[in-house]
This record gives structure tokens, C-alpha cells and sequence, in this order.
């Protein structure tokens, strides 16, 4: 089993930044890659980011590539997700995600998830 805890977001103005984690715990030692998806009532559950399973460089959805950046830091079990020039079609609950196999732009394909963090941007 993992446990993934995300931080908590918030309310942001258009074009600013926000910086979301995710720690994880319990089986970290296994192999699992990491993503970020997001959920609004307007688009429903939509892939955001994610890392290959076999490393290099990350896969970004259309709409944030050049605006979202994501980053590990292996020593803390943590995945960070780097959210500049926000948007107020960013609004959504954002879930970091755990998965060993399968497309990584298939909600599907991730096995574990953390609890969902609210992320509203506006004026």
C-alpha cells in the first residue's frame, strides 16, 4: 500500500503561482511513477502531468505545457507539481496519483491517489 497526502492549495489571482507536494509513504521502496491529475464539473477528471515509468522527460497536457512543471525529490518521497501563469480554467481539485504500468494519461492506469487539493484561481 501507498499513501499519498497532497498540500493544501488555494485561492490564486489570475497569472499567478502556486506550488502543490505530494508525499508518499508506505511501500515507497516499490517502483511506482507519479502524476497529477485534476478534476473540474466543467471537464471532469483530466490528465495534468506525469513521469515516464522508465524516467526522462515528463508528459504535460496541451493545456499547461509551458505553465506547469512537475519535480520528485526521491530523499523526501515527494512530488511536486509548479503551477505558474495560472489560469481561472485551471480551477479544479488536483490529485497526485501513483501507477506501475499503463498509459499514463489514463486515470485507470494509477493505482493510488491521494485525497484531492482545491485549487481556485480568480480574481
Amino acid at each position: 500500500q501507498v499513501q499519498l497526502v497532497e498540500s493544501v492549495g488555494g485561492l490564486v489571482q489570475p497569472g499567478g503561482s502556486l506550488r502543490l507536494s505530494c508525499v508518499a509513504s508506505g511501500r515507497t521502496s516499490s517502483t511506482y511513477s507519479m502524476g497529477w491529475f485534476r478534476l473540474s464539473p466543467a471537464k471532469g477528471r483530466e490528465f495534468v502531468t506525469a513521469f515516464p515509468l522508465a524516467g526522462g522527460t515528463p508528459y504535460y497536457a496541451v493545456s499547461v505545457k509551458g505553465r506547469f512543471t512537475i519535480s520528485r525529490d526521491n530523499a523526501k518521497n515527494t512530488v511536486n507539481l509548479q503551477m505558474n501563469s495560472l489560469k481561472s480554467e485551471d480551477t479544479a481539485v488536483y490529485y497526485c496519483a501513483a501507477r506501475t504500468g499503463g498509459a499514463y494519461y489514463v486515470d485507470s492506469s494509477y493505482r493510488y491517489w491521494g485525497q484531492g487539493t482545491q485549487v481556485t484561481v480568480s480574481s
